[in-house]
């Protein structure tokens, strides 16, 4: 009887977990078929009323754009540094040993706390960055308090601390790749970029695009950096999806409306996953190929 009932003792954790998960979900999207606020404590069933709200105002359209900037240009400028940080690191020695350990620090630090730093080095008149350029005549720069300053400061605190979990994933797909095709290729006199382009990139574009999966979907749903950085400021140029939701419904008290903006933005999130897992199939069978 113990060996027949082990299988199902053995998923009772995962089904725990999934009803944990799922109950609060649904729980969520049953709320979103309401009208529940602060000031209608007892509130009425209004059906799909809240998206059509949703879809319709301006301030959600503007906070999506701005949540597809920064996605992208995060996970963009992420998986180009990580890899490069990667294929430099690839070298075996002892500067590349210890650089690889300093490398995880930024994953140590917690994004609030690292947001919080660089809004203080940030500063224009006593932080760090500006004192540093002011020989160079670029003191004074207002950093987070222009539109176009506030979101790439905030993709630059998001750089700064995920690159380096794009460059160790990088890194490990480049020690597991086999040694036979680049033995071959430096035999028939291939130089580096060759090399790097038809056989390295191909073979490694399946651990870079699970490192982009993880970045891009993380980034969607980007809330402590940039409300710790700009709190969505000025104005609404850093309101992303995630800071939209939580002023609805914790600022301004509008609950059902504030958990539709969650709604929305995890079905923005899973569709992007399922697409850039279809791709990942594609991207894993030309690398067996190359292989």
């Amino acid at each position: 009887m113990r060996l027949a009932l082990r299988p199902y003792l053995l998923i009772v954790p995962a089904l725990l977990l999934t009803c944990g998960i799922l109950y609060p979900f649904g729980l969520g999207l049953y709320y979103t078929l309401f009208d529940f606020s602060a000031s209608k404590p007892q509130p009425d069933m209004v059906r799909f009323e809240n998206y059509t709200t949703v879809f319709t105002q301006e301030a959600f359209w503007n906070s999506a754009w701005v949540t597809v900037l920064y996605a992208v240009g995060a996970a963009a400028v992420e998986t180009v540094l990580g890899v490069a940080v990667a294929l430099l690191l690839h070298r075996s020695s002892l500067l590349g040993r210890i650089l690889e350990k300093i490398l995880i620090l930024p994953l140590m630090i917690a994004p609030v706390i690292a947001a919080i730093i660089w809004k203080l080095m940030l500063q224009p008149s006593v932080g760090v960055v500006n004192y540093l350029l002011r020989p160079f005549g670029l003191g004074g720069v207002q950093w987070t308090d222009t539109p176009t300053g506030a979101l790439l400061s905030s993709i630059a605190v998001d750089v700064w601390v995920y690159t380096p979990f794009v460059a160790i994933l990088a890194l490990a797909g480049l020690r597991s790749l086999p040694t036979s095709p680049f033995e071959a290729a430096a035999v028939d006199g291939a130089g580096w970029w060759y090399t790097f382009r038809r056989l390295t990139l191909p073979m490694l574009w399946p651990y870079v695009l699970v490192a982009v999966i993880f970045r891009f979907m993380d980034s969607l749903k980007v809330f402590d950096i940039i409300y710790a950085l700009t709190e969505g400021g000025p104005g609404d140029s850093t309101v992303v999806l995630q800071i939209r939701a939580y002023l609805e419904a914790i600022r301004f008290q509008r609950y059902s409306f504030g958990i539709s903006y969650t709604i929305v933005l995890w079905a923005v999130v899973y569709l992007a996953a399922m697409v850039l897992v279809k791709h990942l199939g594609k991207i894993q069978r030309r690398a067996a190929e190359v292989t």
